[in-house]
Order: structure tokens, then C-alpha cells, then sequence
């Protein structure tokens, strides 16, 4: 295995999928005849103004159109309309992307008169008419849920006649629905991403011409006072007609070129451990500066390298348990010297630190709740939600948790989020600023973030919200999520996890503190979470230590071009693989598992994406004998054969190209 070891080491993250070029003539003259367009541009948004549903009369404001390029591959369309009546502005920023068939926009309404607009409602940062042919289905996933059928994909079919609405809940963007959607026809198809870290909902509509997609903030009912401006939802548009599995690559490709963040200019390194104790201290509530000292040293002694040393929920001040957030400063009786004694040690063995917070969520009997209730929404006595569109609430978080990351030494900053936020914001507005609060919120939220970056440019974000709830677009463009779901440990859920999430995210986690080697390959992903108890000796930490190493090898694969090999299935008597595929390093992975009750020890699985006239070396990862050279005419059609005589069992194989 070295020289495949060293091959996977040393290979740069660099996107592999490459768009058509009739995707991106489609995608350019979609651009062209809406942010170009030398008349009145078609309308692809819409909105009710003073009662009036703006296809009446947007065409006849006044329109300013300026273009300015960004960079080597980025392009800014901006459209500003202005009513000549009431000066309300309104202002749509595209980004068109040159190297990908991609398209993005944000609208933003602006009241430049001296006195209230009338009122705007039902805001749609989208209401586009797009053309299909033929049978269209949408494909579409079920949002975090915190179960085993958490990110489901569902195929729907969209005969003419159909409508289909979908939202979310509670305002957190990927609880229960998912907003990122893939709408194919047998001769093309279109990728559609709603970003919005609220309530969102969207429309589906078929006639017999093709789709009407609408989609924006679920509800806005509000008048903006001189002076006032508001913003959407983000919109993405990827076109495509080379096929749905290569469009989710390009698309995989696009999130890597333009949107993971770059602590320090770079991607954040894959594989990537991480390591706590959440499952020994009930999180961090019984947790103390030994025991982490003595968590972190039996790990390195074990052979076992660490990323970062994760600290959860419970370090700071906590007189009546769980969760008691509110109070952000450090238990010093647990942690003599803060959390400062525990980092300075990690540092000084080459391991980075993450500290849990939860910001928005306040609960009684906290300094906020006790002391800043100005800053709160939410009933007395019941937990409330830190008004983050509170500009001082927000001037006080950041400089606080700013000082905590540099006086305790932290070097990544996990934001949690468990609480459903929508009737807190639905609550706080008024009858004509209905949606106002849930806007100043999610401003809020990202200008904390983008401050603290600015603040600590090497520092990485974690997305949680009760897992993987708050996973939209904008917000993985300033975070990952280290905890895809907190539905863990179970191996046939985070199996289906892998295989659902993989064709949308190219970085996620999870992790487990069982020792069962199905059990740990089954959670294997691009960043891992040990929960390991180091002080149990009855523990094989040899063969733990052994299942890490293999995984540093084949990790790296996760970054390629992703293609499901088997349906999805939650059931116990099926087998479920994958493949990930890097053809700039001519290497690529398989993951396969035979599930408890599966009577099938054998399968072989037709792979993708490989050149037919190369031959491949490939290599079993967890039973290593003698490696097969075969041609890559036979891996693409008669298939890879896999054979696990036991069960439940997982597999894995590296392919690398020779020469």
C-alpha cells in the first residue's frame, strides 16, 4: 500500500467534473436574456407592492444596468429598478460564473423616499418560467430529521397539471426539507438551490411548455421605512444536458472551486480527526482541565494523530445541568487557568482545539437572560433567542466570544443551534413587518460570522444546528458541518447519510464511540469525530489505531467526482456502495457494504467515470492481499467484484492508474 498511501497523500484537491460547453452556452444565454438584455428584462422574480402583483408594472420603473468583473472566472450583473412614485429601489445582484454553467442572484429592496412604501409582500427571489420536454422528474431529499432516513432522496415525477410545494420548518433551512433540488428531462436538466438560513419555501409548477420555479422567504408582509433596506434569499441555476450523476459532479465541482472556505487561503485538509470526550462527560458538564489533559496524551500515545481536540457543550458556568446557555465564561473551579491549560497542552503536541457554542439560544437563570433581557425574544421563564438583528446584541457577541477565542487559545469555533427560531421571529413582528425580524436575524447572523473570520482568517466554522439543520448555502460558504446529523453512531442510517449527502456536500463528519469495525467503516467520511473512552483498557486500541490509518489512505477520495453504485435503501437485507473517483490523480475509491441480513455475499458493481483503455492496480483497504490489475474496459462494464463472506461486513478498494 505505500505507493497508493503516497499517492493519496500528497494529491491536491482540485475539481475534476468539467461542464459541457453547451451547458455553459445555456447558462450564458440565460444570463444574456435576463441581466443583458437590452430592453426590459423577463421577469424572474416577483412580489405584490402596495397590492399590486409586480408583473403590472415593474416594466415600466426606471432600469440602470452595470457589469463588473470580479475575477478570472467571476462576472457581476447588477439590475436596479426604482419606482418613480414611492423612489423604492430595488436591486438585483447576479454573479455569473464563467467556468461553470452557473448563475446565482440576490434581490434587495431598498426605500430611498422620505416617507413608509406601501406595503411589499409575497416576495419571490425567483418566479422563473424554465422550458422541458418530455417527462420531468424533480429530485429532491428529506432535510435533517435526526433519524436514519435523515437527507432521503426522492424522485418525483412532474407530469403537466402538477404543483408541488415545499418548506421547510421552524426556520432552521435544512430541518425536514432540503433546499437543493435537481430537475431533469430526458434531454436536459436544471439544479436549483434556494439559500436562505430561515424559513424558506418553494413551488414547483408544471405545465405543458416546461416548469414554473417560484420560491423565496415563506412569508413578508411589511412596509420599509425611509431609508430601510431588505434582502432575499440567494438563488443558484446550474444548467445542464450531460446527465443528472455528471451534473451533481460539476456541481460538487463548483463547491470546491468557489464556495468551501479557506482557513488561511487553503481547503481544510481531507482526512481530518478530531477527537472528544462528550460520551464519558456527558459533553463537557462533568468534564474536567485533567481528565481532558489525560483524553488528549493517551490518544497520541495510542498512535492515534489528532486534527483538533474537540470540546462540547458544558464548559462554562452550569449550576443546573443541561443546557443552561447563556452564561459564556469558563467554569474556572473545573478549569483552573481556563480552557487555556488544555490548549496551550494540545499545541504543544501539535493538536489544534474546537470549543462548542450556542449563542442564540438563552436559557433562565443566565447572564443575558438576567441581565440583557433587552436583547432577548421569547416568553418569561421559557428559553428565549438572542435577537441577533440587535445591533448591539450582536456588537456584545462578537467582541465576547471573540475575546473567549483568543483568551482561551480556540481554533475552531463550533456553533450550535437548537431551537426552531421561526415562532420567535413570527412573534416579535408587527401586522405590516411580517418577516422583518427573521430578516434582521439572518443578516445578523452572517455579518457575526464574516466578522469573526475577518477577526481570525485561519479559523475554521462548524455548522451545527441540532446536527445538520442549518446547512444552506451561504452558511457552507462560511462553514463545514463537522456533525452532519445527531443521528450517529447506528451504521445503516450514516451509511445512507454518506451516500445521499455526498452528491451535494464534499465535506461533512460524523462519528462514533463504538470499536466494531462495521460499525466505525460505517461512519467514515471526510472528517471523523473519535469518541473513544482512553481509559479503557479492555478497548483494541491497536486495531482502532489500524482502522485510522487505513482511513488516512482512502480519505482524500472523498474529493472527487462522486457516482452511487447501488439504489438507496434503509433496508437490513441489502447491499448499499459507492464510488469516488479523482481522475486528475488517476485514483479513485469503493465502498461497499453487505448489511446484517443481506443472503448476498457477492456483487459485482459496474463502476464510472475510468478510462476504458487504461489498466488499474487496485487494492483491498481492509483485507489486503495480492492487488488485481485490471483494464478499465472490464471495471466500466462487467464491473468490480466484491465478495464478503460475513455479515455485516464493509469493504473498500483504492484503484490507481497505471502508468
Amino acid at each position: 500500500m505505500t505507493a497508493t498511501v503516497l499517492l493519496t497523500l500528497l494529491s491536491p484537491f482540485v475539481c475534476t467534473a468539467t461542464p459541457l460547453a453547451e451547458e455553459c452556452e445555456a447558462a450564458r444565454q440565460w444570463v444574456a436574456g435576463c441581466f443583458a438584455n437590452s430592453q426590459s428584462p423577463p421577469p424572474f422574480f416577483s412580489f405584490t407592492y402596495g397590492g399590486r402583483p409586480s408583473t403590472e408594472f415593474l416594466s415600466e420603473w426606471a432600469l440602470e444596468r452595470a457589469t463588473r468583473r470580479l475575477d478570472d472566472s467571476r462576472v457581476e450583473h447588477t439590475l436596479r429598478f426604482t419606482d418613480p412614485d414611492t423612489a423604492l429601489e430595488i436591486r438585483c445582484v447576479g454573479i455569473e460564473y464563467q467556468d461553470f454553467p452557473t448563475v446565482e442572484w440576490t434581490l434587495h429592496f431598498r426605500n430611498g423616499g422620505l416617507e413608509d412604501t406601501p406595503i411589499l409582500s409575497d416576495i419571490q427571489a425567483i418566479d422563473a418560467h424554465f422550458a422541458f420536454e418530455g417527462d420531468v422528474v424533480l429530485h429532491r431529499h428529506t432535510g435533517d430529521r435526526c433519524s436514519a432516513d435523515s437527507f432521503e432522496p426522492h424522485a418525483d415525477p412532474m407530469p403537466p397539471g402538477s404543483d408541488t410545494r415545499i418548506a421547510n420548518t421552524g426556520g432552521r433551512p435544512t430541518q425536514e426539507a432540503f433546499p437543493y433540488f435537481n430537475i431533469a428531462s430526458p434531454d436536459r436538466g436544471l439544479i436549483f438551490v434556494v439559500s436562505w438560513a430561515g424559513q424558506w419555501a418553494a413551488r414547483f409548477v408544471r405545465d405543458e411548455a416546461g416548469l414554473r420555479l417560484v420560491a423565496g422567504q415563506e412569508l413578508t408582509h411589511l412596509t420599509l421605512h425611509p431609508g430601510e433596506e431588505i434582502r432575499t434569499p440567494l438563488i443558484v441555476l446550474q444548467f445542464y444536458k450531460g446527465g443528472r450523476t455528471h451534473a451533481q459532479n460539476v456541481w460538487r465541482s463548483w463547491m470546491i472551486a468557489h464556495n468551501m472556505p479557506r482557513p488561511g487561503g487553503k481547503l481544510p485538509p481531507v482526512p481530518q480527526l478530531a477527537a472528544c470526550s462528550s460520551h464519558q462527560f456527558g459533553e463537557m458538564i462533568h468534564a474536567n482541565r485533567d481528565n481532558q489533559i489525560f483524553f488528549i496524551d493517551k490518544y497520541l500515545e495510542r498512535g492515534i494523530k489528532l486534527h483538533y481536540w474537540w470540546m462540547d457543550a458544558g464548559w462554562y458556568l452550569n449550576k443546573s445541568g443541561w443546557p443552561n446557555t447563556g452564561t459564556w465564561e469558563v467554569d474556572t473551579e473545573r478549569f483552573p487557568g481556563g480552557l487555556r491549560a488544555i490548549t496551550d497542552h494540545a499545541h504543544s503536541k501539535g493538536v489544534d482545539s474546537l470549543l462548542w457554542f450556542e449563542p442564540e439560544r438563552v436559557t433562565p437563570g443566565t447572564w443575558l437572560y438576567e441581565q440583557r433581557p433587552q436583547w432577548l425574544l421569547g416568553k418569561d421563564g421559557e428559553q428565549k433567542l438572542l435577537n441577533l438583528g440587535d445591533p448591539e446584541a450582536r456588537e456584545w457577541l462578537t467582541n465576547h466570544i471573540d475575546q473567549i477565542l483568543v483568551d482561551e487559545g480556540i481554533d475552531l469555533y463550533r456553533q450550535d443551534f437548537n431551537l426552531d427560531p421561526l415562532p420567535y421571529w413570527r412573534a416579535n413582528d408587527t401586522e405590516n413587518r411580517q418577516g422583518m425580524t427573521e430578516i434582521r436575524h439572518i443578516e445578523g447572523y452572517f455579518a457575526y460570522w464574516d466578522e469573526l473570520l475577518r477577526r481570525h482568517p485561519n479559523m475554521l466554522i462548524d455548522s451545527c444546528a441540532s446536527g445538520g439543520r442549518r446547512n444552506d448555502l451561504e452558511t457552507l460558504r462560511r462553514a463545514v458541518p463537522l456533525l452532519r446529523s445527531d443521528y450517529i453512531m447506528e451504521p445503516v442510517g450514516n451509511q445512507c447519510h454518506t451516500y445521499a449527502l455526498a452528491s451535494w456536500f464534499p465535506f461533512y463528519g460524523t462519528g462514533t464511540s463504538k470499536t466494531d469495525p462495521y460499525l466505525v467503516r460505517s461512519v467514515l467520511c471526510p472528517h471523523f469525530i473519535a469518541v473513544w473512552d482512553m481509559r479503557d483498557e479492555q478497548i483494541d486500541f491497536d486495531a482502532l489505531r489500524r482502522m485510522i490509518d487505513e482511513w488516512r489512505a482512502f480519505a482524500p477520495n472523498f474529493m472527487g467526482d462522486y457516482y452511487p453504485l447501488t439504489p438507496y435503501s434503509l433496508a437490513e437485507d441489502a447491499w448499499i456502495a459507492w464510488q469516488f473517483d479523482r481522475p486528475e490523480v488517476g485514483q479513485g475509491m469503493v465502498q461497499a457494504f453487505r448489511r446484517a441480513e443481506s443472503d448476498c455475499a457477492s456483487m459485482t458493481l459496474p463502476l464510472q467515470g475510468l478510462d476504458p483503455d487504461a489498466v488499474y492496480t487496485v487494492e483491498n483497504v481492509f483485507d489486503p492481499g495480492e492487488a488485481l490489475e485490471m483494464a478499465g474496459r472490464r471495471l466500466l462494464g462487467a464491473g468490480l467484484p466484491i465478495h464478503m463472506k460475513d455479515r455485516p461486513r464493509a469493504a473498500c478498494f483504492i484503484y490507481t492508474k497505471r502508468p
